[in-house]
């Protein structure tokens, strides 16, 4: 683990209680056939910044979290070279820890069925920027050629906090300077977000919330179905068949049960945004 000792990665990805153990317990022996492959994909994305999660490639999901723990160093290290600093590169590898804390959640016990979602994070190119997280990737647009490339910034909100419009200004506030300044030939002006929270149908039924406010920054450019996110990221559950017996305390979770109900189906919202100019000075700032 590039020498790393062990209770130092699992303070750097925020790896707790049961957890420990149970990653102690993966690294006890040298990695196996599976482990090896999931390392080479990894490997091979580092730096490539990628879109995409890596496929499976025949890793088991006990495979996948043994290469994350051994990668993860690797990526710290990367960061570290482009002039990171330390806190910014712990802010985006705690994803480890947590996705770990919510598949204990979800499923009642130790694994990691969010794996893919994490090999963005060690191909290097995502990072989390107070409450954000911003995914440097190339443009889709369809006119530029890799001699010219266009990048933009992807958007993506982690559950652990809210997002009330003074957090959210402060993390796009940053993000441009951010990456101004840590990838400079990477020029940035755009930020784009793939969400359920962008469907329409949420900010007409809670117009006055914080993820109204959050949908209305971006110019909607489609809309797709996706019947299934807004019940597993309001709820944490993933059985569509039965949906009776989650929680109906808040006026959020009301609203996504009650459209499914009456025959809805949820959407990704698919928006963007221009990012304000560069305030200058970046420091790290803490997630609220």
């Amino acid at each position: 683990m590039s020498g790393i000792a062990q209770d130092e990665l699992f303070r750097l990805l925020d790896i707790r209680g049961e957890d420990v153990l149970a990653c102690a317990a993966l690294l006890a022996s040298p990695p196996g056939d599976g482990t090896r492959r999931a390392l080479a994909v990894l490997d091979a994305r580092l730096g490539a910044f990628p879109t995409e999660s890596a496929p499976a490639d025949g890793c088991t999901e006990t495979d996948w979290i043994e290469a994350l723990l051994r990668f993860a160093p690797v990526v710290n290290s990367h960061h570290l070279s482009l002039g990171i600093p330390p806190e910014s590169s712990a802010a985006i590898l705690a994803d480890v820890g947590l996705n770990l804390r919510i598949n204990r959640r979800v499923h009642g016990r130790f694994g990691l069925d969010t794996w893919a979602w994490l090999t963005l994070h060690m191909a290097g190119n995502i990072f989390r920027i107070g409450r954000l997280q911003f995914h440097l990737v190339r443009s889709n647009t369809a006119d530029h050629s890799d001699a010219d490339d266009q990048w933009m910034l992807g958007v993506h909100i982690p559950e652990d906090g809210g997002i009330s419009p003074s957090f959210v200004d402060a993390s796009f506030n940053h993000a441009r300077e951010f990456f101004d300044r840590y990838f400079p030939d990477k020029a940035v002006a755009v930020a784009s977000c793939d969400s359920w929270m962008l469907d329409p149908y949420l900010a007409r039924k809670l117009p006055d919330s914080n993820i109204a406010a959050f949908a209305r920054r971006f110019t909607l450019d489609r809309c797709s179905d996706a019947p299934s996110d807004a019940v597993y990221f309001t709820f944490r559950h993933r059985d569509m068949e039965n949906l009776a017996g989650l929680p109906r305390e808040t006026s959020l979770q009301r609203v996504v049960l009650e459209r499914i109900d009456d025959g809805g189906v949820w959407q990704l919202g698919h928006g963007r945004l221009a990012l304000p100019p560069s305030p200058g000075n970046y420091t790290a700032t803490p997630s609220p």
